[in-house]
């Protein structure tokens, strides 16, 4: 393995208890960490460094193996250094292990991404620098007591220069750090030799230490996902097209004792179509169901619907065509096997967070709601600030 990636997790932490099995963005934050360096492209192994039971469940079952830490590792005395010198002995011995290069990755960064790491591996190979470490760019004034004297640190305080006439200064973030192990095993430090940064945008630099940070956290993961949504929608979409079964409903069917069939919709869906209709945009349900329940729901929200067909590709390519719509202007909300040539066909296919897994990789995007719970609402809704934006 050239590069191996270990993320230190203890059980114990007194600001924030069990800190590193903290949740943000429905995650925890070993599991982040774990997944984050995994996804790096550069990194040949992941390991995580634990003193305690419940991370290394919850670390096995993102796909790292497990360090387990000696007692006198676990304590807020013990440095970084000692726990990942620990680690390389343990894959040395363990594995058979020697990694050209670590990295060093912390879980107090739930903001890193596998980019970050990939990054800052590239320009330590590239600058045949011994640390690179990921820094945001830093612009603002420190000051300290002098005996009881204020001064200025980073500046002349009779000479305030503007931002861009200053030097650019960096804050480490403490989210990654990429060290040569040859060296980093000699001098038992992560700083020694040339060290050079790897900018990373401050919003990337937020570190978990206090509980407020979990609730900034929280909101900007949130915004990273929602705007990695909307990357995924046409620039500007010309038509929602949606399956009905396992869309607008939950896929179940509720048989009454003469037979007849009856399924359970979402209220807040159609408010979110009507929402389209008024912009003018084309929503049109294609379903290979033939029960007359989705013909009535859709009569009840005023959409054009074909039921009961087998083809739905040949279906949708007509209607594209008779509408003089390009395909990779619509967005297409699907979740089984049957909606995968639709699915592919669509400048957008989408796909509730309960789909089938066979139709996950013909979708460019994944809900986070499940159908029958509001699915529908939340492509509606994104299509809406997609079009606010466009």
């Amino acid at each position: 393995m050239n590069t191996v990636a270990i993320i230190p997790a203890r059980g114990g932490s007194k600001g924030i208890p069990r800190k590193n099995m903290r949740f943000v963005a429905g995650e925890s934050l070993v599991g982040r960490a774990v997944n984050t360096a995994r996804t790096a492209e550069s990194v040949d192994g992941v390991f995580v460094s634990t003193d305690d039971s419940e991370i290394a469940t919850e670390s096995r079952a993102h796909g790292a193996e497990v360090i387990e830490r000696p007692r006198e590792l676990s304590g807020d005395e013990a440095s970084s250094e000692s726990v990942l010198l620990h680690g390389l002995r343990h894959l040395r011995d363990e594995e058979s292990c020697v990694p050209d290069e670590l990295a060093f990755v912390q879980c107090t960064s739930p903001l890193l991404l596998p980019e970050d790491i990939d990054g800052a591996v590239g320009k330590l190979r590239k600058n045949g620098a011994d640390v690179v470490f990921s820094a945001a760019p830093f612009h603002g004034f420190l000051w300290r007591f002098s005996g009881e004297t204020l001064k200025g640190i980073n500046h002349d305080a009779s000479r305030r220069m503007r931002r861009q006439d200053r030097e650019t200064q960096y804050v480490e973030t403490g989210a990654v750090y990429v060290i040569q192990t040859d060296g980093f095993i000699e001098h038992e430090h992560r700083f020694f030799g040339e060290v050079i940064p790897y900018e990373v945008p401050p919003e990337h630099s937020i570190d978990i230490d206090r509980p407020i940070d979990l609730d900034i956290a929280e909101k900007l993961l949130r915004k990273r996902k929602r705007n990695s949504q909307l990357e995924q929608l046409p620039d500007r979409p010309a038509a929602l097209v949606l399956d009905f079964d396992g869309v607008f409903t939950d896929n179940k069917v509720h048989v009454q004792q003469g037979g007849r069939e009856m399924v359970v919709c979402h209220r807040g869906d159609g408010w979110g179509l009507a929402r389209l209709k008024e912009k003018g945009l084309p929503v049109w349900v294609l379903s290979t169901e033939k029960n007359q329940v989705v013909q009535a729901r859709c009569e009840k929200l005023d959409l054009p619907c074909v039921h009961g067909t087998e083809d739905k590709e040949a279906i949708l390519r007509g209607w594209l065509n008779e509408e003089e719509i390009d395909a990779q202007d619509i967005v297409f909300l699907g979740n089984d096997v049957n909606d995968v040539h639709c699915l592919r066909l669509a400048g957008c296919g989408a796909v509730v967070e309960d789909a089938h897994p066979d139709v996950f990789s013909a979708a460019n995007l994944v809900l986070s709601t499940s159908g029958g719970e509001g699915a529908v609402r939340e492509i509606t809704d994104l299509i809406q600030e997609k079009l606010s934006i466009s």
